[in-house]
């Protein structure tokens, strides 16, 4: 028998109401919940150790170990941070449009609303960043086999290290955006049921067996007044 397929959290399929309801981007946020936690939880991981592989002084006690666990801190971070740039902007754009001007003012996400100002920023220079990223493959895919793999590593790790600094505001701003959107994608579907439970009812209304507009065939026909005794069968 064939497995089913092991989605991430992104990957998994789309149910027609996530995809087709009064906030459609909220099917981003789990995605983005984790990724903002992968971030946080690299960024612990190397704190744990980094202290120990320093001195009293903060120096390296060993340089390429110490530099070998940035550069894994690094890559898993920007890992995380990719779902951020693929995702993001949708629902950020979708908790602008969603959130009312007294929203920013008072309410439970008032203050996260004030807080996402920044991440606009973050998310397009780090967009840029991936987006160097991507023209320098281009330009490597013309490069001698044997030092493809060379260069490629060095280019990760270059870009790694710099986008670290985007990936470490995405692991704060990230679960505000999710709080913020979450909150406001609760609202627009509740504020939708009501709405759709009317529909219904019109609907239900229109099927009616004395709806008016009917075909008189489909309306019900009254009983006889008096109905004819059963006449037996031959």
């Amino acid at each position: 028998m064939t497995p089913s397929p092991v989605h991430s959290p992104d990957e998994r399929p789309a149910s027609a109401e996530s995809t087709s309801g009064p906030a459609p981007w909220r099917r981003h946020l789990r995605a983005l919940a984790v990724a903002a936690a992968g971030i946080r939880q690299a960024s612990d991981d190397w704190d744990a150790v980094s202290d120990s592989l320093c001195d009293e002084d903060g120096w390296p006690l060993d340089e390429e170990e110490y530099s070998n666990g940035k550069v894994k801190r690094d890559a898993e971070a920007w890992k995380h941070a990719e779902v951020f740039l693929d995702h993001g902007s949708e629902v950020l754009a979708g908790v602008r449009s969603a959130a009312s001007g007294p929203d920013y003012v008072q309410g439970p996400i008032s203050d996260d609303l004030r807080r996402l100002r920044g991440i606009d920023t973050v998310l397009e220079r780090a967009s840029q960043l991936r987006h160097q990223w991507d023209q320098v493959m281009v330009l490597m895919e013309a490069s001698q086999p044997g030092s493809l793999q060379l260069y490629q590593q060095r280019a990760e790790e270059h870009r790694n290290s710099e986008g670290w600094h985007y990936a470490d505001e995405l692991a704060y701003q990230g679960p505000v955006l999710v709080r913020a959107a979450q909150y406001l994608a609760d609202r627009a579907e509740a504020a939708e049921q009501p709405a759709q439970t009317a529909r219904a009812r019109v609907a239900l209304a229109r099927t009616a067996p004395d709806a008016p507009g009917l075909p008189p065939v489909l309306r019900a026909v009254p009983p006889a007044a008096h109905p004819p005794a059963p006449g037996r069968s031959r």
